[in-house]
């Protein structure tokens, strides 16, 4: 018999704090909190007319969802839109960054694994 973990998390609840490339974080789910998990799922808005800073995760993959917005995000040397309903894989090292370039929020689900870490964070210089 498998035994399951019911793992919840309350939005109101949890408090939001900027990550080292600036965007605003709600941790939905990460094992710092949750205990044994094995990837990390956030809540990211970039407040209209921001960007964050172009970064990299030595270890981490991460999966973006947009849920609401537009944005301009950099991959390596690729510069494309995104929008509502869109999703992108960033594989780890890929330097990247995101611009909302929308009049509202631009709020985006990222999955990480292994899950975010401040450690695994490179901001990269201009």
């Amino acid at each position: 018999m498998i035994t399951m973990k019911i793992i919840k998390s309350e939005y109101d609840k949890i408090k939001p704090y900027i990550t080292k490339d600036g965007s605003i974080i709600r941790e939905l789910i990460h094992p710092n909190t949750h205990g044994d998990v094995k990837q990390s799922l956030a809540e990211a808005i970039v407040p209209v007319g921001s960007k964050t800073l172009l970064h990299r995760h030595h270890n981490s993959e991460e999966i973006y969802y947009i849920l609401e917005g537009r944005g301009l995000i950099t991959l390596g040397n690729e510069k494309f839109e995104v929008k509502k309903g869109d999703a992108i894989v960033i594989p780890p090292k890929t330097p990247h960054k995101i611009e909302n370039i929308g009049n509202v929020p631009l709020k985006i689900l990222c999955c990480s694994y292994p899950p975010y870490s401040h450690d695994d964070t490179e901001i990269i210089k201009p």
